[in-house]
């Protein structure tokens, strides 16, 4: 290894990795890459309206706190200690009062910010409770509204507000947008931006858990002026939201939310492409170097493998380090 790329890299074995998204696609990311390193900032969507999240930002004017606690659980420690209290930050309550469906977690945090007055210092208190592997930040300061224009089966455009409802609309979202439209960063998770090695998109609900970070101007500007690697991990399979796209569809979405923006990686699961030379195209065109790698559980499930999407990421990281030689095959870098 050069030693260039040492200093570039700082540890190569503990890469600074910052990742970005929300719910259940930002935690597969978390617990694939807290088998590689300790240096994780997980920056996450705060525009969640539904549920207990939805509920406490409405009745206190806060964060929603759920992606937040999703993200704090998967970075957990693995230990009797961390796994007990990563349980308990996601019991939920089932009565018929008014604590039913919401989570502890969601409610530990929230009376942390209360007790605290600081957002991400509640949060921070969360990780060392749960010995987390790395830290959970807010990608903005004040709660959000995702608003997207889609245009429905018969042409009309149509506009449709909040996250839980932009999650299933059955229509084509042709452009998103936050409000308010300029909502401050949080200033931490622009500085893990900035200071980051890599930086890790997807998977997730594309339109309301990954695109959003791009709408946030000052993390936008760190997104485009860091030296960090961006990796984008694409879904298994689609969802509500983006039914009827290709893994090449959801790369042209991101181009055309934020066309300046430098992609270098691409993962992808051979079983969730559905022509792979194409994809093998674009990511050429574009200069990305592709892995195509089967990155879902064995049981065939559409769930992401910790331990498989782990072992890309590492591979991702380890070319660019020159530590791996040249692969043919559909586990080639930028080719298939």
């Amino acid at each position: 290894m050069s030693a260039s790329a040492v200093g570039r890299f700082g540890d190569p074995a503990r890469p600074a990795v910052v990742a970005l998204g929300g719910g259940h696609g930002l935690s597969a990311s978390l617990s694939a890459l807290r088998l590689m390193t300790d240096r994780i900032t997980a920056v996450v969507t705060v525009a969640d309206d539904g549920g207990s999240s939805g509920r406490l930002r409405d009745e206190m004017g806060v964060l929603p706190p759920g992606d937040l606690r999703m993200a704090l659980s998967a970075l957990c420690d693995d230990s009797e200690w961390g796994r007990t209290w990563r349980d308990l930050l996601q019991h939920r309550f089932s009565t018929d009062g008014p604590l039913d469906r919401h989570s502890v977690g969601n409610l530990l945090i929230v009376a942390l910010w209360e007790l605290l007055g600081d957002t991400v210092g509640g949060l921070d208190l969360v990780g060392r409770l749960l010995g987390a592997r790395g830290r959970v930040l807010p990608m903005s300061m004040v709660p959000l509204c995702i608003e997207a224009d889609v245009r429905t089966q018969d042409g009309r455009a149509e506009v449709v507000r909040g996250q839980t409802h932009v999650a299933v609309t059955p229509h084509r979202i042709e452009q998103l947008r936050l409000d308010p439209v300029d909502p401050p960063a949080c200033p931490e998770a622009v500085a893990a931006v900035m200071d980051a090695d890599w930086v890790v998109l997807g998977p997730g609900s594309w339109y309301s858990s990954v695109l959003p970070h791009l709408l946030v101007p000052e993390l936008r500007a760190a997104l485009l002026g860091t030296s960090a690697r961006i990796v984008v991990t694409l879904n298994l399979t689609p969802d509500d939201e983006t039914a009827g796209m290709r893994a090449v569809d959801h790369l042209a979405v991101l181009r055309t939310h934020a066309p300046e923006l430098p992609i270098h990686a691409v993962v992808a699961d051979p079983a969730s492409v559905e022509d792979v030379g194409e994809l093998a195209d674009l990511c050429a065109a574009t200069g990305t170097r592709l892995l195509v790698r089967q990155v879902r559980r064995g049981d065939g499930s559409a769930v992401h493998d910790p331990l498989r999407l782990a072992a890309a990421l590492r591979d991702v990281v380890d070319d660019y380090l020159g530590d791996v030689g040249t692969t043919t095959g559909t586990d080639a870098l930028g080719g298939t």
